[in-house]
């Protein structure tokens, strides 16, 4: 993929997020002024909590385009891989004030319990409460969409928060109903259940982009497409241990093992490793930065025996999840190879000496190097 085209596409970017971002402050902030204006009105703590809640995605809003804003700086020589992981900070920023919003929620909803307050609804207040739900469940939708089609956590965060409020509203709405309907108060028991709401909401964004800082496991279907295309390839007899690493929405760096034959030259190699780096970014937008060799026997059909052997030995063993990269050395009469263990095995190096003791009494004449490499 030319340059120029990748700039086109991250400008695109950062402009859909940014008009999405206005889009949402300048609807919430109409929301908060609609819904404090009823909440005063009629004395409701549910109604003026709601407001609060809106006023809390305004700010989330602005600070997904302000943080969009730095993400989408260039490289400089402090930061030669960009400014991506700015939105991780951003969309942990709007979960801390998601989660503040909904303890402050809580202590003032109590204290309505402690010292209740009869409300008094109009009908238009109760009109005004009901778009205020429909609005915030097709703001919410859209945030969602564009949030996914644009590969932005803190949209996509945004998105979820706005349905959670369209839930919540909707119950603020029942309970405005209830007590027209029949003098039945209860606008502080229903200020409790949104501040919990709201606090779970708040620590389910802040747990989702703590994964992405830390580092999690890699698509699943993104590490499938990625070896395909490697091994599609026709010197590559198979990929292994691909490591992505995310710096930002947009920005992954990678490495890769492949399987090649051992006659290849070291102008073929430099020419595949060119070759298999160019079509998996023009593919899949992703970068890799290192391909890593493990040389495959063509040549001695007594290599390929011992390699059907020793891999058919491992195998054998139930948390062994896959053997790779195997490597006879004559001169020393030395066996390598990877072996990768599931997590769930309690201890993972005592079932590697295991393996060990095991090649080592069925082929007494060889050395054995295994490597314990991680399922990622």
């Amino acid at each position: 993929m030319p340059d120029n085209d990748i700039k086109t596409l991250s400008e695109a970017r950062e402009k859909t997020i940014t008009k999405t971002s206005v889009i949402g402050i300048l609807t919430n902030l109409v929301l908060v002024g609609f819904k404090a204006f009823i909440g005063f009105i009629s004395n409701s703590i549910a109604v003026i909590l709601d407001a609060v809640n809106n006023l809390s995605d305004a700010l989330s809003s602005f600070i997904t385009m302000i943080g969009n804003l730095i993400a989408g700086r260039k490289p400089d020589k402090k930061h030669p891989l960009g400014h991506g992981r700015v939105e991780y900070l951003t969309a942990m920023i709007v979960a801390a004030l998601v989660i503040y919003a909904g303890i402050t929620a809580a202590v003032e909803s109590v204290k309505k319990i402690i010292n209740p307050q009869t409300p008094d609804y109009s009908a238009v207040a109760i009109i005004i409460i009901g778009v205020a739900v429909v609005v915030k469940i097709i703001l919410g939708l859209y945030f969602r969409l564009v949030g996914k089609r644009v590969n932005s956590a803190a949209l996509s965060a945004s998105g979820t928060d706005a349905l959670f409020d369209a839930i919540l509203s909707t119950s603020v709405l029942t309970s405005a109903i209830i007590f027209v309907a029949s003098g039945v108060s209860l606008e502080a028991y229903v200020g409790v259940i949104i501040s919990l709401f709201i606090v779970k909401a708040g620590f389910s964004m802040l747990k989702e982009t703590l994964d992405d800082l830390v580092g999690h496991r890699a698509d699943r279907e993104l590490v499938s497409a990625i070896k395909k295309t490697v091994c599609e390839d026709p010197c590559v007899h198979g990929a292994y241990d691909l490591i992505i690493h995310s710096y930002g929405p947009e920005k992954h760096i990678a490495s890769i093992h492949v399987e090649i034959p051992d006659v290849m030259t070291a102008d073929e190699i430099d020419d595949m490793e060119r070759r298999i780096a160019h079509n998996v970014y023009l593919k899949h937008g992703v970068i890799l930065t290192g391909i890593g060799i493990y040389s495959l026997n063509t040549k001695d059909d007594s290599v390929k025996n011992l390699r059907s052997h020793v891999l058919g030995l491992i195998t054998t063993h139930d948390s062994v999840l896959q053997v790779h990269g195997f490597n006879y050395n004559k001169d020393t009469e030395t066996v390598s190879v990877d072996v990768i263990l599931d997590f769930d095995l309690p201890d993972m190096q005592a079932e590697m000496d295991e393996i060990q003791k095991e090649l080592k009494t069925n082929f007494p004449q060889y050395n054995f190097r295994l490597v314990m490499d991680i399922d990622a």
